[in-house]
């Protein structure tokens, strides 16, 4: 009978060892791109400057700026200061129509996000975003495609012309 209690013992602690050694280590550092088609671009550009020239470039490119979220002005607000930290939704009326004629359950992603960090330690911003067709992708619908890959053309440029 003990050796039966001592059997049981072992391999539950074989297992607890195993599952600790699979199991994420705490302090891991996070994914840095958890999703296909997401471009982040290191710049020279203080974060208040590039967040200008992206809503700059926006604009120039004939794209609208639906919305802006910043976690840093919400910090503010409750007298935390963090780095720079911002997110701005980009879409256009027309691209709306189409996308939902191609398909109503793809309009959970429009706007599209292009998403400004600040370095604390540069004091340099890096600009995010994740492509239009990666975005659309997973819908597997070919008016959305075509679409998005007209939009991958223009986001590309907004990226390039507000990192200049």
């Amino acid at each position: 009978m003990t050796r039966g209690i001592h059997g049981r013992w072992v391999r539950f602690a074989a297992i607890a060892a195993l599952s600790m050694m699979l199991a994420p280590a705490a302090g891991r550092a996070d994914v840095p791109a958890p999703y296909p088609g997401t471009k982040t671009i290191e710049t020279s550009k203080p974060y208040g400057a590039l967040v200008q020239s992206l809503a700059a470039a926006i604009k120039a490119n004939k794209m609208g700026l639906v919305s802006k979220a910043s976690a840093t002005v919400g910090a503010k607000s409750i007298g935390k200061t963090i780095p720079g930290n911002m997110v701005l939704m980009v879409f256009r009326p027309d691209f709306a129509i189409r996308m939902l004629k191609a398909s109503v359950p793809a309009g959970i992603e429009a706007p599209i996000r292009f998403y400004i960090t600040e370095n604390p330690a540069t004091g340099n911003a890096s600009l995010t975003y994740r492509t239009p067709s990666s975005v659309f992708n997973p819908y597997r619908n070919a008016e959305l495609d075509a679409m998005a890959a007209e939009l991958d053309v223009i986001f590309a440029k907004i990226a390039s012309d507000a990192v200049k």
